[in-house]
């Protein structure tokens, strides 16, 4: 018996270490699949929340920008009622255009 262990023992471990290192090495190639999978889902998550953030942003300056424009038109309006007013009584337009900031 310990002749056939001599004589064998020696090949027969090394093709258990062999076996033991592909079952290992197939655990590290599922193990780095299944990780690159999560960072793959990860990355498409932020980049499906990063479209929505810029979506959000777009509205956003849209509505900002329509804002400008009606102030813009406020302003406008506004002077043409001071030119209207000044017509009619130009004292009382200037002091109320100083009490005001305008």
């Amino acid at each position: 018996m310990l002749e056939i262990l001599s004589t064998y023992g020696g090949p027969l471990a090394g093709v258990a270490g062999a076996i033991a290192l592909i079952v290992a090495q197939i655990r590290t190639n599922s193990t780095r699949a299944n990780t690159a999978r999560v960072w793959q889902d990860a990355a498409n998550s932020w980049k499906e929340e990063a479209e929505a953030q810029k979506s959000r942003a777009d509205r956003l300056i849209d509505e900002l920008n329509g804002v400008k424009h009606e102030l813009e038109e406020l302003k406008k309006q506004t002077r043409t009622l001071v030119a209207v007013l000044s017509a009619l009584d130009p004292e009382k337009v200037e002091e109320f255009r100083h009490t005001r900031g305008l």
